[in-house]
């Protein structure tokens, strides 16, 4: 192959490659599957949707003046309703640096519906009913309102909209590590369905949902959890049947969230592994208690089992073990046998008192 020969088939190769490129990168953004996971911003539980895995980019300059992506549905919407997506962000920013994340907000209620955006701080607590707490007003330990903020504080969708919104995490040079929470809640104004001729006014329906941040500084910060307990819920230790149902306690007592997991090993009378259950991970909140309910899907069950949790805490490969004993007895199955058992020696019984053996 001659130089000049060799020189234009770099060429050609060069001109594909800048061609194709581009369109590889867009078909990948393309088929990219978009998470919209809804979150009541009024009864957070957070581990009913996953943490999306993103990644953040760094902001080189300002939010341009139209500030956010509109997309169009397809199809005939009518479910009535908004969605946000996705239910929970966690990311790392660095001290002194800027990035944008993008939640969505889809539009199916009605045409020309206005929709304002507001961050709230959020904390944990030490009921187990209430994990998440969102503080309306009022800054938490761990605030965000100062680092989070949006171009603007409302946008109007058309019906069947799905806006993609561009929120900018900021952290501070001089920023300590550690972790800051709370929520990015959209809310829109709605009507109580009443009849048109009806004489009652109609009240109006704030309805909130949200995406909650959790925004880690990298950094010496202090870490800390335990595993407190495996119980069935009600301390339920008998059972007629399966499915059997368990409790995992964990309460964390350092300064930043964790992502605690592991798994639940059943052993029955004779020691012998008879049950698994995977503990997928769950987020506890700093300086509070958080349950996850686990059920054990079987149902010919019976006698005594030993439940056993591993629990990893999320921080330095630490596993908690800890241990619950159950029993399952399926008393009707019992009475129906007994009944059989003592009709069977009555009637055996019966049959001897009619007949007198002799001995030969």
């Amino acid at each position: 192959m001659t130089a000049n020969t060799l020189l234009k088939f770099s060429l050609s190769t060069l001109l594909i490659a800048l061609v194709l490129f581009p369109a590889s990168f867009l078909l990948a953004q393309e088929s990219n599957p978009e998470v919209a996971d809804i979150v009541e911003a009024e009864i957070v539980d957070g581990e009913n949707v996953a943490a999306e895995e993103v990644e953040v980019v760094p902001v080189a300059a300002p939010l341009r003046n139209d500030w956010y992506r509109v997309e169009r549905l397809e199809g005939d919407i009518t479910q009535g309703d908004f969605v946000v997506g996705p239910g929970r962000a966690e990311i790392v920013v660095k001290p002194g640096e800027t990035v944008i994340f993008e939640i969505s907000l889809t539009n199916r209620i009605s045409d020309g519906r206005v929709f304002d955006l507001t961050v709230e701080d959020m904390a944990g607590s030490d009921n187990v009913d209430q994990p998440v707490i969102l503080l309306g007003d009022t800054r938490g330990p761990y605030t965000v309102k100062d680092y989070i903020s949006f171009p603007e504080n409302s946008l109007t969708l058309g019906l069947g909209d799905r806006a993609r919104i561009p929120v900018k995490i900021s952290i501070p040079k001089d920023a300590e590590p550690g972790g800051l929470y709370g929520g990015v809640l959209i809310s829109t104004v709605r009507t109580s369905d009443v009849e048109a001729d009806s004489q009652v006014p109609r009240s109006p329906i704030i309805a909130r949902i949200g995406t909650l941040f959790f925004v880690t500084i990298p950094g010496e910060v202090e870490t800390g959890g335990l595993t407190k307990s495996l119980t069935q819920p009600f301390n339920k230790s008998w059972y007629e049947k399966g499915p059997v149902k368990f409790n995992v306690l964990f309460e964390n007592t350092g300064s930043i969230h964790l992502n605690p997991y592991g798994e639940i090993r059943i052993n029955n009378l004779f020691g012998e592994e008879v049950g698994f259950i995977e503990l997928e991970p769950w987020f506890v909140l700093p300086k509070s208690i958080r349950s996850r309910d686990v059920s054990w899907d079987r149902e010919l069950l019976f006698g005594r089992y030993t439940a056993t949790a591993f629990v990893n805490r999320g921080y330095d490969d630490v596993v908690d073990e800890v241990t619950t004993v159950f029993w399952v007895i399926p008393w009707k199955i019992v009475v129906v046998v007994f009944v059989v058992i003592f009709a069977f020696l009555f009637l055996i019984r019966a049959l001897f008192s009619k007949f007198e053996f002799k001995r030969k």
